[in-house]
């Protein structure tokens, strides 16, 4: 799923490896890191994020951080054999930045492929968006 940020990709970076920031542009409602990290610090890889949503609870490790430019993570625990999202940052000459979120996924249940799909396709865009949004707000409220 692809959203455009007016912010730079420095700003849109900053709000990504920022974890207490999450609910605040996604439909994420709390997030904690575990072992007693700091959600307010910058987020390494290696970091496990916990998140909430409604009910359901997501542990995701971040295994991958290219300053600026992407930020990979894999879920740990839920309904998935394997999952890794990707978010990829790309500066636009006009200005801003183009954010692509994807995944690649296995799930554990048999035939739920498609139903994940469809799923996580709205929630990605959901996300992108959000961050988009959010970033662009950060920048304007601080510009240096």
């Amino acid at each position: 799923m692809t959203s455009h940020s007016q912010a730079n990709p420095d700003a849109v970076f900053a709000v990504l490896v920022h974890a207490a920031t999450w609910p605040s542009w996604s439909p994420i409602d709390a997030v904690e890191i575990e072992d007693g990290g700091d959600p307010e610090g910058r987020q390494q890889v290696g970091d496990t994020r916990v998140f909430r949503t409604g009910r359901a609870v997501s542990r995701e490790c971040i295994v991958e951080l290219v300053t600026d430019r992407r930020f990979g993570y894999e879920n740990v625990s839920g309904p998935f054999r394997s999952y890794r999202g990707t978010v990829e940052l790309a500066e636009v000459p006009q200005g801003g930045t183009d954010i692509t979120w994807s995944a690649t996924f296995e799930p554990k249940l048999r035939l739920s492929g498609p139903f994940w799909r469809w799923y996580l396709t709205r929630f990605m865009q959901r996300m992108a968006d959000g961050l988009a949004g959010y970033a662009r707000a950060a920048t304007d409220r601080d510009p240096g």
